[in-house]
Formats: C-alpha cells, structure tokens, sequence
C-alpha cells in the first residue's frame, strides 16, 4: 500500500472561504489550499508552504481541526501500482500576507475567495465538505457549540 500524508488549510474570512483548484490527470475541482508533505516537513510547515504556493498568500496556522483518511484502490488510481492510504490534516489557518495570485506549473491552475454560501454549487472535492463540517465543529474561540 502506498503512503501520502498531507495538509490542508480552512481559511475563511468575512463570509468567504479561500479555495485552490485542483487541475490534474484530466480530473478537476475545487479544493482547500494544501497538499502533500515533503521530506521531514512537519504539517505545520507544509500547509503554510502550500498555501503560499497555490494562492499567493502567507497563512499562520490557528489549530488543528482534525485528521481525514481515506483508501483508494490500485483500480481507481491514475498511478500506483498499490492501493493508496491518504492522510489529510487539516488546519484553521488565517492570512497574514501576501497577495492573491494563482500557482503555475502545480496541481491547481486557480486560487479564489468565494462567499461560503456559494460553495455548495461549485464542483467540488469531498474534502471541502469535510473540512467545513471539522471548521463547524471547532469555534474559533474555543468553546464547544452548544447542544
């Protein structure tokens, strides 16, 4: 089974929600800023790095929110000749800096801010839905929803 560890970012501000569009292998959608660790990177250190490389911006990391895992199997892979266990941590993060602008030569072709009312019509990957249900769960100033 092949292994990918992974960071991505929840960064939302007044009402809108900071997304990266994923444009790879012939599949596409929008997803949060992240993506793959590298080397002995620590997650802290690859979401902040991500963010800077798909949408310009500097982010500082806020809290965990938690960790999503998933497997693909070797059949519904465009690579790999193994199963893939994927491990996706995911960050409240705010920006700090920056400006807007899109990757070039990665996995996301787009970086934009849309208001999050919004994002259930937009093609999407499952992963911002997670995420936002983690972000919901997780209030910014500590204290649990209530019941």
């Amino acid at each position: 089974m092949d292994i990918r560890i992974a960071a991505y970012a929840v960064v939302i501000d007044d009402g809108r929600i900071l997304l990266a569009h994923w444009n790879e292998h012939g599949r596409s959608g929008w997803t949060l800023p992240g993506g793959g660790i590298e080397g002995e990177e620590h997650p802290i250190e690859a979401v902040r790095r991500e963010v800077t490389e798909e949408t310009g911006y500097v982010a500082e990391v806020d809290r965990q929110l938690g960790i999503d895992t998933m497997v693909i199997p070797v059949a519904k892979r465009r690579t790999g000749q193994a199963p893939l266990y994927a491990m996706r941590v995911v960050y409240r993060a705010h920006v700090v800096g920056g400006e807007i602008r899109n990757e070039v030569g990665g996995s996301s072709d787009e970086a934009r801010w849309f208001p999050l009312e919004e994002v259930p019509r937009l093609k999407r990957v499952g992963l911002v839905d997670i995420a936002l249900r983690l972000n919901a769960a997780e209030p910014a100033d500590g204290v649990p929803p209530a019941a």
